[in-house]
């Protein structure tokens, strides 16, 4: 077995290879994961039954609970969107905020749809009515755009049951409730940061129109005009947070009956109630029947088989690092050593999500990663890493991102243009994010 530096320079070697194969030879990361995860393995001197032993264990580890909790998370975001509910919640905030706060009203709703809805779907929901705010108001779209995109790609990179949240804490070994509640509880001061603060000090500076073929946007879509309350909407999309909330807190308080908070505060609980309601709320009582619902529910579940594979390709990586001993070695390494934790699992993700564009499969690969080298490590709790990690996978979005491309087709811009918004947005919304880990941890270490 090889050991010591050359152990570590050939783990550095695996993530070149997998760099590679994703940007060189624009294999699937899911195929390059593995690949890589053979090469590290069966150059560490690991015997070749045992590599393919440790991929299935580390692809196993890494499904058993995220699988239940992405393919929940993506049934009601799935329900959701199909019933207009996110629109009529954005309306419903701009009417009790009025023209004069509008911006507050799409940033909080903004927020609240992408709890549970990916960045790209949730910023074409909300786009129209964008269109339609900058026109009444005459303000640049990005004055309206900017808050919102924030919101979106901040909730998308941050929280659980977003796939690289959640997967990335499952590699961790992070409490995914405590995850969602921290995940949530950082991705405000994020959003604010990024989306109400450069977002709207770079909108008085470039006026942007409303592209002239978009559209006006004055009345909700046609899906929407039956949709659910917006009052419903919002305590669905809270309902786990809440169930999660309650549970960590009957523990803290040791309260009477808390076998049964834990149970209905577990995600998968919480995420299941928050589906039955929004199969009930958002289908059934908008007069689909069962069949239509279990057809939103299988659409929603379809496109995530490759996601699921990264996912667990992410896992036999992280797997064969413990194995090979790369992982305990590096993290006696880091023990020892000045350099945080914190930043080496923010850089970390960071790299991978300057070179391949993916926030998704940064975090992943990042997770992966970092899982090994910081496994028991003294006075770093997994969701203090977890968040470092999350917020190094967002940040710097530029031409390799496809998220990139949907802002600048859809707000008009030039790519200088983009660069100077959206990219400069999301670096000081990660910026944000790994400062507030950092003075956190050091407030309450």
């Amino acid at each position: 077995m090889v050991e010591g530096p050359a152990l570590l320079v050939l783990t550095l070697g695996a993530v070149v290879l997998l760099l590679l194969l994703i940007l060189v030879f624009k294999l699937h990361a899911f195929f390059s994961l593995l690949l890589a995860s053979m090469a590290l393995g069966l150059g560490s001197g690991m015997a070749p039954l045992r590599v393919l032993k440790s991929m299935q264990t580390g692809f196993g580890d890494a499904l058993g609970f995220i699988a239940v909790v992405v393919s929940l998370g993506a049934v009601i975001g799935r329900l959701l969107e199909h019933s207009g509910g996110g629109r009529a919640l954005a309306d419903w905030l701009l009417e009790k905020t009025g023209p004069r706060h509008a911006v507050w009203a799409v940033f909080f709703a903004a927020f609240l749809i992408g709890l549970p809805i990916f960045f790209e779907v949730g910023f074409i929901i909300l786009v129209p009515l964008l269109y339609s705010l900058t026109r009444e108001s005459g303000k640049s779209l990005l004055y309206f755009g900017l808050p919102v995109a924030a919101a979106l790609t901040v909730t998308h990179a941050m929280v659980p049951p977003h796939p690289a949240p959640a997967a990335a804490a499952q590699l961790l070994g992070a409490d995914m409730g405590k995850a969602i509640l921290y995940g949530a509880a950082l991705a405000i001061p994020m959003a604010l940061i990024g989306g109400m603060g450069y977002g709207l000090w770079i909108a008085r500076r470039i006026h942007v129109p409303a592209p002239e073929s978009a559209p006006l946007a004055a009345a909700p879509p046609e899906e929407s005009k039956d949709a659910p309350h917006p009052i419903l909407v919002a305590l669905v999309l809270l309902l786990p947070v809440i169930l999660i909330f309650s549970a960590s807190f009957a523990e803290m308080r040791k309260t009477t009956g808390l076998a049964a908070y834990q149970f209905l505060g577990h995600p998968f609980t919480a995420l299941m109630i928050a589906a039955m309601a929004a199969m009930a709320l958002f289908g059934l009582r908008r007069g689909l029947n069962r069949d239509g619902v279990l057809k939103l529910a299988e659409e929603a579940l379809k496109p995530l088989g490759s996601l699921l594979a990264i996912i667990g390709g992410g896992g036999a990586f992280k797997q064969i690092i413990v194995d090979s001993g790369a992982g305990a070695y590096g993290g006696r390494l880091l023990a020892e050593s000045a350099v945080s934790p914190l930043v080496v699992a923010y850089l970390v993700a960071l790299g991978l999500r300057v070179a391949q564009g993916s926030a998704t499969v940064a975090i992943i690969t990042a997770g992966g990663i970092v899982a090994p080298l910081f496994r028991g490590l003294p006075g770093y709790s997994p969701e203090i890493l977890l968040l470092a990690l999350c917020a190094g996978g967002t940040a710097l979005s530029h031409v390799n991102d496809a998220g990139f491309w949907l802002v600048n087709q859809c707000f008009g811009l030039s790519i200088p243009d983009t660069l100077r918004t959206w990219t400069v947005m999301k670096v000081v919304t990660s910026a944000a994010g790994i400062l507030c880990v950092l003075l956190v941890h050091r407030l309450l270490g």
